[in-house]
């Protein structure tokens, strides 16, 4: 599954991969203002406040944008085609998504600026030591766990709420599937990073975890039609041709001269 995973999602990216470019400057352009902003503030204003603030509007507009293409770009993982039309009809439905998702990372910035470092210092060191572990930890959790939230919100229609605990549920479920994804998607913005953030990039790996996620429900799709099936023995096999029929195969030539094919 894991292998039919990696090769769809290169498939579609480079098939759209100048749609996913023009995702990728929108976002860059969203992180000026966490960024380059308060920077800029700081040869005016010496106010940590204002840098907080500025920060927070930030991310929050980043993850604003982030939810947008995500729902634009499902569309790619469903074999349709991908339009920016689609970007701003998402904007509009799952906005309030991506401002609780900006909200939470903010926190999550706020307590590993803030909150760990002063644990670290705190006394007696054991104490503080045990309470920065468990922090640690937790944070690691909830990566791995919300790496899927815009998917799961977008694809299961649920409530802010619910798709938290849908995507605490799906990782628990699939825990070495979700370690995985993460790790791919670390190593995805390293790559990344090389080529400025503009290819994969971001609206890569959003559509990394949406072909993941998309592609994970077919396991429940089983399950619930067969509830006495083994859990730890899903037919993928038998669950990917209708999906490996739409996807085809390709080689090297295939991809820098597809006229030629």
């Amino acid at each position: 599954m894991i292998g039919f995973l990696l090769r769809k999602t290169l498939y579609d990216s480079w098939d759209n991969m100048f749609k996913i470019v023009l995702l990728n400057l929108g976002f860059i352009a969203c992180t000026a203002i966490p960024i380059f902003i308060p920077m800029l503030a700081a040869r005016f204003f010496e106010s940590t406040i204002l840098d907080i603030v500025l920060v927070a509007a930030g991310i929050l507009i980043c993850s604003v944008y982030l939810s947008a293409a995500a729902f634009s770009i499902t569309a790619i993982s469903d074999y349709g085609t991908f339009s920016f039309a689609g970007f701003f009809s998402g904007l509009k439905k799952v906005w309030p998504a991506g401002l609780v998702m900006g909200g939470f990372v903010f926190l999550v910035f706020l307590v590993v600026t803030i909150v760990l470092p002063f644990y670290l210092t705190m006394e007696p060191p054991i104490a503080g030591l045990a309470l920065s572990v468990i922090i640690f930890w937790t944070i690691i959790f909830t990566l791995i766990s919300f790496q899927f939230y815009f998917s799961v919100y977008i694809r299961l229609g649920s409530s802010i709420v619910k798709s938290f605990k849908k995507c605490m549920l799906i990782a628990l479920d699939n825990t070495g599937f979700s370690v995985f994804l993460i790790l791919n998607n670390i190593v995805t913005i390293i790559i990344s990073a090389v080529l400025a953030f503009m290819f994969p990039g971001p609206a890569g790996v959003l559509l990394y975890i949406d072909e993941a996620l998309r592609l994970r429900l077919l396991k429940y799709d089983y399950l619930e039609a067969n509830p006495d099936a083994n859990r730890r023995k899903i037919p993928w096999d038998a669950l990917l041709i209708e999906e490996r029929e739409k996807t085809g195969t390709r080689t090297f030539k295939n991809f820098i001269f597809p006229w030629k094919d």
